[in-house]
């Protein structure tokens, strides 16, 4: 039997806006957790390897050439160059990753949080676990069956068993870098703290992808915060008060301004 998932959406029922596509978002039924994790330790390394306005050749040639990541062959630094580009697009020219990497620099202990909602957003493989993540209460055991059920919901019959049960640990890996889960061989959820840079990054791929209004603060982008649509709003005009958002809420009323989060967006 099939687990089914009741929780909130990573897009609107119609579907993602044309917009998503155009801020670095993937979609599809291919993803890099048929091999990898989010590699927040390797993402870490690199990033204080490189300047925030780096462009994708920069970050190939601290991968490649330079061997910043501590590689043994030349092949595994191409293949990690690959890879960790599928899952962060590490491009300045990319929106989404421009306003990561902006908040990755000013919200240290949001980091982990930055990059599993950036890797959401560029793998559809973890994107197809997320239900399972948020389903899970505080304390509750993982169970990699429903992980497994939530890939194949997503994905259909396009991976065989071997492949799905990969994408699983993989993704189990991913979440517990994030702070989601905890344990090795028995995974138990965690509950994370969302902080006002990542609301901020929340609401930004929630617009992206073609989220209004209140919508925006009880999508899927949200909740992978562990934070409430009433959290989240406080959240919110924490960022707007640092300057990162500009924000008008008055009942169900809201008016999202991200000039602010990505100015290099703003002037283009």
């Amino acid at each position: 039997m099939v687990t089914t998932f009741a929780t909130p959406r990573l897009t609107p029922a119609e579907g993602p806006s044309a917009a998503a596509h155009a801020a670095g978002f993937r979609f599809g039924a291919k993803g890099t957790h048929t091999s990898r994790t989010i590699m927040l330790d390797e993402l870490s390394t690199l990033l204080a390897a490189t300047a925030a306005s780096a462009t994708r050749d920069d970050y190939a040639t601290a991968i490649v050439e330079m061997n910043c990541l501590a590689k043994p062959t030349a092949s595994s630094r191409r293949l990690t160059n690959q890879r960790i580009g599928e899952l962060y697009a590490l491009d300045f020219a990319v929106p989404l990753f421009r306003v990561f990497r902006r908040l990755w620099d000013i919200d240290k202990a949001g980091r982990p949080l930055l990059a599993i909602l950036c890797t959401i957003a560029r793998d559809p493989l973890l994107a197809a676990t997320v239900p399972a993540i948020l389903a899970l209460p505080p304390g509750g055991d993982l169970s990699r069956d429903q992980m497994a059920d939530a890939v194949r919901i997503s994905v259909g019959e396009r991976l065989n068993d071997s492949t799905v049960a990969k994408v699983v640990r993989n993704a189990a890996s991913s979440w517990t870098q994030s702070g989601h889960l905890a344990g090795r061989t028995f995974k138990k959820r965690n509950q994370v703290s969302a902080t006002a840079a990542t609301v901020a990054y929340a609401l930004y791929l929630g617009h992206a992808v073609g989220f209004r209004g209140v919508e925006l603060f009880s999508s899927a982008w949200i909740a992978v915060l562990d934070c409430s649509p009433v959290l989240a709003r406080q959240l919110a005009v924490e960022a707007k008060r640092l300057g990162l958002i500009d924000l008008r809420i008055a009942g169900d009323v809201v008016e999202l301004n991200l000039d602010r989060l990505d100015p290099a967006g703003a002037r283009s």
